[in-house]
């Protein structure tokens, strides 16, 4: 809880966070002249030392919409800000059905996704699994940029060598074959062709994150000619308004939402 009295008079707005986005959008509401808005960034806790934006955060899971939508309640949150990334699909589910219950109004903050050039060579796939169905077909030095946690998908694939490169080490079961790079990004495109060559990578796996931070990748490997498996966004609630920018975030904070 605040420690301000007029806490509760000031709009509360609570991000779920994780994202560049989330850490920005969180700047420029405590950045604001005269400090109109609460701002409390909750975070997953999956990141062993994440770094934390401005404003009051939390850590850790609510215990489904339920949790959430009580959370909401009891700190007096007036917006609710779906700033996860966009593979987090169950909490985002979970912020619409936590909205739905609280009656607190939803704004979706997501990046728009990437789109292949004509110089591209870039395959898809909906989901992880498939992705490892299909990746044997298109290379054997393989830079895993899926994330750490659905390394066990690829852990059946003995002949392909992987270079997976996360914040914090893997667990799970993993492919036997695999180089861990830890490292925080972002990474600059002469990272990048640096990285492939040296490594000598024939295919890159990547969700499609959007954003300029991990977009390097994408250019070095069209640059070095090497195909792109690219695993597409899974869907998202209907009827949640949606901001593909903090920009334009702001504006929709600052005005009425549906």
């Amino acid at each position: 809880m605040s420690a301000d009295p007029v806490g509760r008079r000031r709009p509360h707005v609570l991000i779920l966070g994780g994202t560049t986005e989330a850490r920005r959008l969180a700047e420029a509401l405590a950045a604001g002249k005269g400090a109109p808005y609460r701002v409390t960034t909750s975070l997953a806790g999956r990141v062993a030392a994440p770094v934390l934006p401005p404003g009051e955060t939390r850590i850790g899971g609510f215990g489904g919409p339920t949790g959430l939508a009580a959370w909401i309640a009891a700190h007096h949150v007036t917006h609710l800000v779906d700033a996860t990334h966009p593979f987090a699909e169950r909490m985002s589910f979970n912020a619409a059905e936590a909205a739905a219950l609280s009656g607190v109004p939803l704004l979706s903050l997501r990046r728009p996704g990437w789109r292949p050039g004509p110089e591209d060579d870039w395959h898809f796939a909906d989901s992880l699994a498939e992705a490892a169905t299909l990746l044997p077909a298109l290379g054997s030095r393989v830079f895993l940029t899926t994330g750490r946690m659905g390394l066990h998908t690829f852990a059946h694939l003995t002949e392909p060598w992987f270079l997976v490169r996360s914040v914090d080490p893997p667990e799970g079961a993993t492919p036997p074959r695999l180089e861990i790079l830890l490292a925080r990004g972002p990474f600059t495109l002469d990272d990048e062709r640096e990285l492939l060559a040296r490594h000598r990578i024939d295919v890159l796996v990547t969700k499609d994150s959007g954003g300029s931070a991990t977009a390097p990748k994408l250019t070095a490997a069209r640059e070095a000619g090497i195909p792109v498996l690219v695993v597409r966004r899974p869907a998202v609630p209907e009827g949640v308004t949606v901001a593909e920018s903090v920009a334009a975030a702001l504006d929709r904070l600052a005005g009425p939402l549906p």
